[in-house]
């Protein structure tokens, strides 16, 4: 974890251990509508790789005392990388069928 604590927002990379059977088109919880599975977030993918951006509150020696992370309880951490704005902000980016759908609940019965 040496210098870790220098980086306000780190990407953490995790394996999804608990996800449901694999299907190419799913229904994500922010659409009605199925999607393929590579223009969603949704965790039962054929590779089984979740990633996300949390924010480092600080460090306590081999801990790390974060927020915004959207992992269950246990779920197998695989690698952890720092967000550097200067490479990882890209202003021009697009958010596909997302843009403009408002945020809301999951869905009661969806993975």
């Amino acid at each position: 974890m040496q210098d870790i604590e220098g980086f306000s927002h780190l990407f953490l990379l995790y394996l999804f251990d608990r996800a449901g059977s694999v299907k190419l088109v799913r229904r994500p919880f922010l659409d009605d509508r199925p999607h393929g599975i590579f223009a969603s977030r949704h965790p039962c993918r054929p590779n089984g790789i979740g990633l996300s951006v949390v924010r480092l509150l600080e460090r306590q020696g081999r801990n790390l005392i974060i927020e915004g992370v959207d992992v269950l309880d246990g779920t197998p951490l695989l690698d952890i990388k720092p967000y550097i704005p200067r490479f990882d902000f890209i202003p021009v980016a697009s958010e596909g069928w997302f843009s403009g759908r408002p945020l809301r609940t999951k869905p009661a019965g969806l993975e």
